[in-house]
């Protein structure tokens, strides 16, 4: 129930969209969150259900990915070598394909 709690901590539930007057962009943004509806004061069930739907939602990976852990400077290289490795593969895919459009349009 702690560990839960922990991520309910960290994130924001905002108030439903009607009670917003302005049409602003940055205020439209800033409405996007999880709203969970206590029934009977059932807080155990409405805090299952913000788990099921953080879960499912993707936000729970977000949480956890944000949460700072200590990382060994070998897992540092690896991770590096593979965002390198992405890197070239992708500017590699995108000279092919520019070459492939300069073909056809000639």
């Amino acid at each position: 129930m702690k560990a839960i709690w922990r991520r309910v901590s960290s994130v924001r539930v905002f108030a439903p969209a009607r009670e917003v007057l302005s049409h602003d962009p940055s205020q439209v943004q800033q409405m996007r969150g999880i709203r969970v509806q206590v029934r009977n004061g059932n807080l155990e069930q409405a805090l299952a259900v913000m788990q099921r739907v953080m879960q499912s939602s993707g936000i729970e990976r977000l949480i956890k990915q944000e949460q700072s852990r200590h990382i060994k400077d070998s897992e540092k290289r690896i991770l590096a070598r593979k965002n390198l490795e992405l890197k070239i593969r992708s500017q590699d895919h995108s000279r092919k394909l520019q070459m492939i459009l300069v073909k056809k349009v000639r």
